[in-house]
């Protein structure tokens, strides 16, 4: 059974986003319980604090998890936390805390990194990524990509990596590179034939590992190909990068449109920038006839993004040539560049990096785990 200080000390390290405190210090921790199947946690939210619940529940079963306790009982009610004495918290000992500190930067030589994400798999989004970072290596940036789908790393494939392995330098992985890219994916460490059945926990911690412990050195760009849903990664990365925003990947349907939604939804919640929505296998270009059908409706992307008031960065068509380069390793970006395909990528890309020079100056607001 866990020690009840063990657990209030892992209640310390959860942060509230925007830099408010943790939840020890904010009060929104009201008492911790531990029961011979695991752990009760009561919470106290306020008007300020009641739209970070959701976010804030998920942390601590996360982090319990972490400490081996299974069954956690999270009961949440509404008040004034400061009117709320905390468990086993001395006054002395709250006066004696220190100033919270930032989280550590675990890429501090990248200037900005993007996070692409769907809310549905299917979509196409390693697809963009992969291009997406292609394309911003053409505009003569330094650009790297993390593959964060542990569950099921496509990133290798992508480029041709399939059966590299990485280096270690000066206990620092070194990223593998292709057409000046830095590259790096748990694709690279694990057999390809064999399935990650990994709980959340180790699913945060190996994409901290991979940001941490890789030599990316300075890049401009960083692109994180994040899994499809709104669970461990996304919640992991929205924690402990400062990201410069995100950028949803949907195809026209509503069935996407509405996973995707959600997504953007919790990156709201989290306080991260949605830097625009993609609108990826808009149509299909027939390489018999060379005309666009729109075998997935057409232009839902864009009046999402009107309606939610956000940048619509363009549609991707799809195309034989697309497909066989995602499975050949030959990106359309690199290896076709006179495609509409790939000159559609090169002006998301010049929209991006357009749009973040802009707000090079603005600090994203980032909450730490």
């Amino acid at each position: 059974m866990q020690n009840q200080d063990a657990i209030l000390e892992k209640m310390k390290k959860i942060k509230l986003p925007g830099g408010a405190g943790d939840l020890v210090e904010t009060g929104v921790l009201r008492q911790v319980q531990v029961t011979e199947k695991g752990a009760e946690v009561t919470l106290l939210f306020n008007a300020e604090t009641a739209k970070f619940q959701r976010v804030v529940e998920a942390q601590i079963k996360n982090g319990l998890r972490a400490l081996g306790i299974e069954k956690v009982e999270i009961h949440a009610e509404g008040g004034t936390p400061q009117e709320i004495p905390v468990v086993q918290q001395q006054p002395q000992q709250a006066s004696q805390q220190p100033q919270q500190q930032a989280p550590e930067k675990l890429v501090p030589e990248v200037k900005h990194v993007i996070a692409v994400a769907s809310g549905k798999g299917g979509v196409g989004k390693s697809t963009v990524s992969v291009n997406l970072a292609c394309a911003l290596a053409k505009l003569g940036f330094s650009v790297g990509i993390l593959d964060t789908d542990v569950y099921g790393p496509n990133i290798p494939m992508m480029f041709g990596l399939e059966g590299k392995r990485p280096g270690v330098v000066d206990n620092k992985v070194m990223p593998l590179e292709r057409d000046g890219l830095k590259i790096m994916s748990l694709g690279f460490l694990a057999p390809s034939e064999e399935a990650i059945i990994w709980r959340g926990p180790l699913v945060g911690r190996a994409i901290e590992q991979m940001l941490r412990d890789v030599a990316w050195g300075e890049l401009d760009y960083l692109i994180l190909d994040l899994p499809p849903g709104t669970g461990d990664a996304q919640l992991t990365i929205s924690q402990r990068l400062k990201l410069s925003g995100a950028v949803l990947v949907s195809t026209p349907q509503a069935v996407a449109l509405s996973d995707a939604l959600k997504g953007l939804k919790m990156f709201q919640k989290v306080e991260v920038p949605v830097l625009g929505l993609i609108e990826n296998m808009s149509t299909f270009i027939c390489d018999s006839c060379d005309k666009e059908h729109d075998i997935f409706g057409k232009g839902g992307v864009k009046k999402a993004a009107h309606h939610e008031k956000l940048p619509f960065l363009g549609e991707i068509p799809i195309t034989p040539q697309l497909r066989s380069g995602g499975d050949q390793g030959t990106p359309m970006v690199l290896h076709d560049p006179e495609s509409v395909v790939a000159k559609r990528f090169m002006q998301i890309a010049e929209t991006l990096s357009t749009a973040l020079d802009a707000k090079e100056d603005k600090k994203s607001n980032f909450f730490g785990f």
